[in-house]
């Protein structure tokens, strides 16, 4: 079998093909862990988080509101990287606070709230439970001093 000159077609879509793959693995490097600590943003020195509602110690039904407080700093959506602001991620039964210098994984226990909401309905399951905010930059990443509440517990019934 004798081997045939690829068409101009072809050498089109290998060429494609290869620029394709390079700008995949440029990408891949480019994701928000790779440049963590270029993403570093300061927090006000009386910059503060906290959570209004449910109080620490109440007992709550099944699905109820949290209310975020937030003093010191100003609120804006992720992506948006204005100096002196940040977004809130609620930490829900987090027993080991996730790594400050890295974008908050978004998971059952980090939701993230970067479209600016201060509030939010929750479902839990019964029983015990522990609720913290921490605040994060434009690119998820907390604050070079976190900006965290104080942790609260409630039960819900």
């Amino acid at each position: 079998m004798s081997a045939t000159k690829p068409t101009c077609y072809q050498r089109i879509i290998s060429c494609f093909m290869r620029g394709f793959a390079i700008f995949s693995f440029v990408l891949l490097l480019a994701t928000p862990s790779a440049f963590a600590g270029d993403n570093l943003s300061h927090a006000s020195e009386n910059a503060r988080v906290y959570i209004i509602s449910p109080a620490d110690g109440a007992t709550v039904p099944e699905e109820f509101t949290v209310k975020f407080g937030l003093s010191g700093m100003g609120i804006a959506p992720a992506g948006v990287a204005k100096e002196g602001t940040g977004h809130h991620h609620l930490l829900i039964d987090v027993d080991e606070l996730p790594v400050m210098t890295e974008p908050l994984q978004a998971t059952q226990k980090i939701r993230h709230f970067g479209g600016g909401q201060t509030e939010t309905t929750l479902a839990l399951a019964p029983g015990e439970h522990t609720l913290q905010l921490l605040l994060g930059n434009y690119s998820h990443v907390p604050h070079d001093k976190p900006v965290l509440s104080e942790k609260i517990s409630i039960t819900v019934q």
